[in-house]
């Protein structure tokens, strides 16, 4: 990464011994990790006033460690002309709903097709927080997952929407159907969670080191017929699958997650096509402060899970 003009600089003090890497993509979050790390071999960082390119740094208690934040890159993805469904749009910012299937950004292997390419297509401009990959991106949901987006237009709406979620000051409910007929009602799950020990594709729940993730599951309807439950889950943090990994440990994974421990053994032959390769996991309500007011959107009709939720209610 070539020198460029330096638009902003950013200051953190150190509250806990962490990696150079971890602890700026935790503290400025408007950056994805990947970002960060090529910031730092960049030499975009200093620790103490000193130059540091090793984003495997360990950083002590007390350190300050200076971000220079240079001027964005030139956006040079690719605009494609993708069905977009997008349900509220103003000069700052678009709430879309992201299908099953579909990636939100681009990554090794996924180089286009994502809700970035289509966003590109739809929206004239994109904030350029996050880099060059990330055009507007604030927040993710997995490929498979579907529901409830906000993208930004503006960077310091993007800013704005990045405080709020690391504050925790925007309301994210999803709905899942999950395996198995539940026994409780509510179930309030508090772990660490972090990269798998063996499998390093998969998260899972740790007795040491991870980050605190709090889920609450709330029993909305069980299919006894189906051996399976549906749920609205109210979500505190955002650690990456965290709903998937809450709900596994549980013993009721997400219908369709095989990562997680969905079987197919039981379900009916059609019930199973219905599902395809989605996670019966929906983003279905999204609330946030915008320009000083409260805005809150919901969607339930998105599929494959409203037909799979239709489905498991049919009386025989």
């Amino acid at each position: 990464m070539g020198k460029k003009r330096i638009q902003e600089i950013l200051e953190f003090d150190v509250k806990e011994e962490v990696r150079l890497d971890r602890f700026l993509a935790s503290a400025y979050p408007e950056f994805s990790r990947s970002y960060i790390q090529e910031l730092i071999e960049g030499g975009y960082v200093l620790v103490n006033g000193l130059l540091v390119q090793k984003p495997s740094k360990k950083l002590k208690v007390g350190d300050r460690v200076i971000l220079l934040v240079p001027e964005p890159e030139k956006l040079e993805l690719l605009p494609e002309e993708i069905p977009l469904r997008i349900i509220y749009e103003d000069e700052d910012l678009l709430v879309v709903v992201k299908p099953c299937g579909m990636v939100v950004h681009p990554s090794p292997g996924h180089t286009s097709g994502t809700l970035v390419n289509a966003l590109l297509y739809h929206v004239k401009d994109l904030s350029s927080i996050g880099g060059v990959e990330r055009p507007g991106i604030v927040h993710r949901l997995d490929k498979d997952t579907m529901g409830l987006m906000v993208v930004a237009k503006k960077d310091e709406v993007h800013r704005s929407l990045s405080e709020q979620f690391k504050e925790r000051k925007v309301l994210k409910l999803y709905r899942a159907l999950v395996q198995g007929v539940v026994s409780w009602d509510y179930k309030l799950v508090e772990t660490s969670l972090g990269r798998h020990p063996v499998d390093r594709k998969k998260f899972a729940v740790l007795e040491e080191g991870g980050r605190y993730a709090k889920t609450e599951f709330f029993v909305k309807e069980r299919f006894p017929k189906h051996n399976a439950t549906l749920l609205e889950v109210k979500i505190h943090t955002g650690r990456t699958h965290q709903i998937r990994v809450h709900a596994s440990a549980l013993g009721h994974p997400i219908m369709g997650d095989r990562t997680y421990g969905f079987r197919s053994q039981g379900f009916s032959k059609r019930l199973i096509e219905m599902l395809g390769e989605c996670h019966m996991l929906l983003s279905y309500k999204l609330g946030f402060f915008h320009r000083g007011e409260w805005l809150e959107f919901e969607v339930q009709d998105v599929e494959p899970f409203a037909s799979v939720l239709n489905y498991l209610k049919e009386v025989f």
